[in-house]
């Protein structure tokens, strides 16, 4: 294999250790055999890594130059190298269909976009790993009663189970960033349907955190009328990060029922 500069978009910062970028390939390695989604390789270091995986490797990449550097000094990638926005493709037509491990060193700035479209593909994502900023790590595998505990944490912990693998310092990077990173682990859990109406229940969740200091029965009040009977539960007089993901579930089902029953004008 073709010794690869050392570097990886951050910003403006190359990640140079490539014992981090050996490390975050591994971690693919817990869903074997299945074929691998490379998002933002940039200029390749984790990508040398995840060929010697023997197993069918695409990398998505926006960046002109970035595809260009990819193209000469990775030709075994061929048409394997995608330039396209991953934010809006069609993820179901790359692999014929198949299920596959989603990874990278993930844009810091799209990385939460990144996961909700994760979970638009779920069914055929059981694996989802990478480097990302350690807060937003740290958000996604927060539990209840955590200050980090939100939308994020909620809504992918319904249907993944979320493994913080390790922090990564800031002088792997050239130049240092000002926030440390941190890889984390995605693995789909036993779920196959919520048990309550998912749209409803996205709704009920983005809407209480987005007024996370309010009591339930203050920051739902969008969705449900402070008037119906069921705000008398004292459920509502908790604040949403105090709620499991099966609460929230059991929470969207009363309030989708207590909705069918308000009498209509």
């Amino acid at each position: 294999m073709k010794s690869v500069k050392p570097k990886k978009f951050l910003g403006q910062h190359f990640l140079k250790d490539l014992q981090v970028a050996q490390d975050i390939a591994n971690t693919v390695d817990a869903c074997p055999e299945l074929p691998i989604l490379e998002v933002g390789p940039g200029m390749g270091v984790l990508t040398q890594f995840l060929m010697t995986k023997e197993r069918p490797l695409k990398v998505v990449e926006l960046d002109f130059e970035s595809v260009a550097y990819l193209r000469e000094n990775f030709p075994a990638l061929g048409n394997n190298i995608i330039e396209q926005d991953f934010l809006k493709m069609d993820l179901a037509q790359l692999f014929e269909g198949k299920p596959f491990v989603l990874t990278g060193n993930y844009p810091y700035n799209i990385s939460s976009q990144i996961f909700f479209k994760m979970l638009d593909y779920k069914d055929l994502i059981p694996c989802c790993t990478g480097m990302i900023q350690k807060e937003v790590a740290e958000r996604m595998a927060a539990g209840p009663g955590s200050k980090t505990y939100g939308i994020l944490s909620v809504l992918i912990q319904a249907w993944y189970r979320v493994e913080y693998l390790f922090t990564v310092h800031e002088h792997v990077f050239n130049p240092p960033p000002k926030v440390k990173s941190a890889v984390i682990r995605m693995t789909r859990n036993e779920t196959q349907e919520l048990g309550c109406n998912e749209k409803l229940f996205k709704q009920i969740v983005k809407t209480t955190f987005n007024q996370r200091r309010k009591t339930l029965r203050n920051s739902i009040s969008p969705i449900l009328d402070k008037a119906n009977p069921l705000m008398a539960d004292p459920i509502f007089n908790k604040r949403p990060e105090q709620l499991s993901v099966q609460e929230f579930i059991d929470l969207t089902n009363r309030v989708e029922q207590a909705l069918n029953t308000e009498p209509t004008e």
